[in-house]
């Protein structure tokens, strides 16, 4: 399959960031217990059959900077490539977001990207109080929730899903590459799924994607989120024009809640 690598990493941080899940009628208790905590690391694999193509880890730090007077915590994501694909077009991203400790709304972003010969970096300020998104391109004027795909990540892990039903739809929202980007997303169901870390109860989503070279016309997109206090994905899957493609939850420490895989 003839497939520039670059294109995995690309899946790869969609994969991570399609849980941003955001409906109109859903909205974090300001004032609640995220469900997460600084120290939390997560690694994840992205597999094309057996050969991984890509690794990424994100973690929640502490911080002394504050916005606006107010305490902020500091998110890490790092993606690259492996094995022969790394040889072949080495990839390093990191991508960061500093989010208010209690409402999870991002205050700034920041993005390295090293895609084989390709650079590129940027510097987002989001101003929620003028509704005004400033990056390297200039301002972006918005309505409504918009975060960078980091912070959407975190602050959708907090949302209520006691009411969700199957075949609910939601949007996403989400500021990448010098612009505001939209996605739908559906509910789909319940399901237990396997990864490297075991067994478990899940909630099942299907994001939109379009075909074209990489995905054919009846292409599906599935991720698997873990149905308990953390919400976490452990697994998603897309089939291509050749294979498919799989994320895989790796390692994960430092939970603010423990996670229990089912017993055989």
């Amino acid at each position: 399959m003839n497939i520039n690598p670059r294109v995995y990493l690309i899946i790869f941080v969609c994969f991570i960031s399609l849980f941003v899940v955001r409906a109109s009628a859903q909205e974090l208790p300001i004032g609640g217990e995220p469900v997460f905590k600084a120290g939390e690391q997560l690694s994840y694999k992205l597999k094309y059959g057996i050969f991984t193509a890509a690794e990424a880890d994100l973690r929640v730090e502490n911080t002394n900077i504050k916005y606006n007077g107010h305490p902020a915590l500091h998110i890490i994501a790092e993606g690259r490539t492996a094995g022969s694909f790394d040889i072949f077009y080495k990839v390093r991203n990191r991508y960061e977001s500093f989010v208010d400790e209690k409402t999870l709304q991002p205050y700034f972003y920041a993005e390295n990207r090293h895609e084989g010969s390709w650079k590129h970096s940027d510097k987002v300020t989001f101003d929620h109080e003028t509704n005004k998104i400033t990056a390297g391109k200039g301002p972006f004027p918005f309505k409504g929730d918009v975060f960078d795909f980091v912070s959407a990540y975190y602050f959708a892990r907090n949302i209520d899903m006691a009411k969700i039903k199957v075949g609910d739809k939601f949007e996403l929202r989400y500021f990448l590459d010098d612009g505001i980007n939209s996605l739908g997303i559906t509910y789909v169901g319940k399901e237990k799924v396997t990864c490297s870390m075991g067994t478990f109860n899940c909630l099942k989503f299907n994001p939109t994607i379009i075909p074209g070279r990489i995905f054919r016309k009846d292409s599906k997109l599935y991720l698997w989120i873990t149905d308990d206090n953390n919400r976490i994905p452990v697994k998603a899957h897309v089939e291509v024009v050749v294979g498919s493609l799989t994320m895989d939850l790796s390692s994960a420490k430092g939970l603010k809640y423990p996670l229990n895989p089912l017993k055989n």
